[in-house]
């Protein structure tokens, strides 16, 4: 047998599928938020983001982090609508 050379704190391939989602979705969320046209809730977005991602930043369950995409993605959606909607 052989011995891997990958450090324990490797990334498997679905995690490291899945991080690369996380970290699509998290750009796309600042992107859209500076599309906000006042500049505090501009900033109250963003600080609202950055704090849910950081807080679940060393989740490991796999189904738990599968809900909080699809909530972050339901958020995204409802942002860039209300953005839709106000011409933004």
């Amino acid at each position: 047998m052989f011995a891997s050379k990958l450090p324990p704190s490797a990334l498997s391939f679905k995690q490291f599928l899945q991080r690369q989602k996380v970290l699509g979705l998290y750009r796309s969320v600042l992107r859209t938020i500076r599309q906000v046209p006042d500049d505090a809730d501009r900033t109250y977005l963003r600080d609202w983001a950055r704090e849910e991602f950081k807080r679940n930043k060393h989740a490991t369950d796999q189904d738990a982090i599968r809900m909080m995409i699809t909530q972050a993605r339901s958020h995204l959606e409802e942002l860039r609508r209300t953005l839709a909607l106000a011409g933004c």
